[in-house]
């Protein structure tokens, strides 16, 4: 039986979200050469809600897309099953633009070493940083580290971070904890 633990929940998670907001518009001013793509897929639900603090607070649009790097996984065909890739929707060139790329945990680093090879095909960014709710700090396969954190949340191998949002028919935001 998996027991679950409650991490974070609606009030705390609205808190981390507006400072991640702030974290990032004090990185990167009025947003002008920035953009935001979230990852599929369940990085897209914190990239819309972060973009849509960042226009709420600025008072202009916010150039924001979504990326699959389902084929650019390093396991992609060591699986048994096969993985069913998500949409791409980037209408932009991130040509000399700086990239904040944004994912919901980042565990193994492998996901994110996919997505900035799927990138190169919308450009050649000036720079990529990122932005994750849920850093699993001690999970690392690869040498990446978040430039934006929501929380550092320390796991053994066997435990799993489940992230429920409103978006996918849950009644709450809530972030949890699986043995």
């Amino acid at each position: 039986m998996n027991k679950k633990r409650l991490i974070l929940s609606k009030p705390l998670l609205d808190v981390i979200l507006g400072r991640l907001s702030q974290e990032i518009i004090e990185n990167n001013g009025n947003m002008e050469n920035s953009v935001i793509i979230g990852l599929q897929p369940r990085g897209v639900f914190l990239a819309k809600r972060i973009v849509m603090i960042l226009e709420e607070t600025l008072g202009h649009k916010v150039n924001h897309g979504k990326l699959d790097a389902t084929f650019y996984r390093d396991d992609f065909r060591r699986r048994e099953s096969m993985l069913t890739p998500n949409s791409t929707d980037i209408n932009f060139v991130i040509e000399n633009k700086k990239v904040i790329l944004i994912d919901d945990v980042l565990a193994t680093g492998r996901t994110v070493r996919a997505a900035l090879d799927a990138m190169q095909a919308f450009g050649r960014p000036s720079k990529v940083e990122l932005l994750c709710l849920i850093d699993r700090s001690y999970r690392r396969d690869i040498p990446i580290q978040p430039d934006y954190t929501g929380r550092k949340v320390n796991t053994q191998q066997n435990q799993k971070v489940l992230v429920e949002w409103q978006e996918q028919g849950h009644k709450t935001d809530k972030i949890w904890l699986i043995d």
